[in-house]
């Protein structure tokens, strides 16, 4: 038996038992793929990290990640949290200017640590690997269906409710506040939306998300039931491609958004998102705060 330490961290929080739960594995060193996964199934959370050395030696690692079923190109929160953790063990070394930059699958992603006042280390800001791009339309009814819901329901007065991603994809639905309270995820219906819309390749993280008179605070939920992950507390890569997809329903150069999540769950968290009008398209950054949690090792 090998044993390899891991630690656990609740992610777009300032409070334990808030926010999305992360585990890392800060060496990941021999882990298989079919072990990386197993482990991930075992903790059962929405993802799990295992650090790597990156190919290129200007970089900090490799980062893997792991939902419960498969592995992910990218994923908000566990970038935020995993370069909490490798901050803590001071990974970011005296010339990185207090960034991190991890290797993933779609692409480089960049993390700024943030401290307080005192020096100590409070979260970190992760930039999106990609900018906003958008894919399928999706008919109001298949997200009512998805979400329990009724037509009626789902807004489509800015946008219709369709595929985004700045990394990886998810369906981006507005929907009316009280909606956003009652809605619950139907898995035959998501079933059914994957076989009938083949451009989303098998895969529905349906994002919704409700807007009041304060334009820039944003009330979120994500449903990914085909994926293991009935609801997810925190969603960064969702929350950058909605806030480029508003942005760019204005004429503005720059937004910034609030976002609370998984008060519907017990786990509120809060993302603090931006996104702005970059040469090569609309570019995202989300943050938050961390806190350390657990601590152990995995014998495998």
């Amino acid at each position: 038996m090998r044993s390899y330490r891991f630690v656990t961290v609740d992610v777009f929080t300032e409070r334990r038992f808030g926010g999305n739960p992360l585990a890392v594995f800060p060496d990941a060193r021999g882990l298989s793929d079919a072990e990386m996964q197993a482990l991930a199934a075992e903790f059962n959370l929405s993802e799990t990290t295992f650090v790597l050395p990156p190919a290129d030696p200007a970089n900090t690692a490799c980062v893997r990640i792991f939902n419960r079923m498969h592995e992910m190109a990218f994923a908000g929160h566990p970038n935020v949290g995993t370069g909490y953790v490798l901050a803590q063990q001071g990974r970011e070394g005296e010339r990185s200017g207090g960034v991190l930059r991890f290797e993933e699958k779609a692409g480089l992603v960049e993390v700024k640590v943030e401290r307080d006042a005192a020096g100590a280390l409070t979260g970190t800001t992760i930039a999106a690997p990609q900018p906003l791009s958008l894919g399928a339309e999706l008919p109001r009814e298949t997200i009512a269906d998805c979400a329990g819901l009724s037509p009626a329901d789902v807004r489509t007065g800015a946008h219709p409710p369709l595929a985004a991603s700045v990394g990886i994809h998810f369906v981006l639905a507005e929907v009316t506040p009280e909606a956003l309270t009652r809605a619950t995820p139907n898995l035959p219906a998501f079933r059914a939306a994957v076989e009938r819309w083949p451009d989303l390749a098998g895969r529905l993280s349906l994002y919704l998300y409700a807007r009041g008179e304060d334009r820039a605070a944003i009330r979120a939920r994500m449903f990914a039931p085909l994926a293991g992950t009935w609801e997810d507390p925190a969603t960064g890569s969702a929350a950058t491609p909605l806030a480029c997809l508003l942005l760019s329903l204005t004429t503005d150069e720059r937004a910034r958004f609030a976002i609370a999540q998984g008060v519907e769950m017990g786990r509120p968290s809060l993302l603090r998102v931006e996104a702005w009008r970059a040469a090569d398209g609309l570019r995202a950054t989300v943050g938050g705060a961390c806190v350390p949690v657990l601590s152990g090792e995995a014998q495998v």
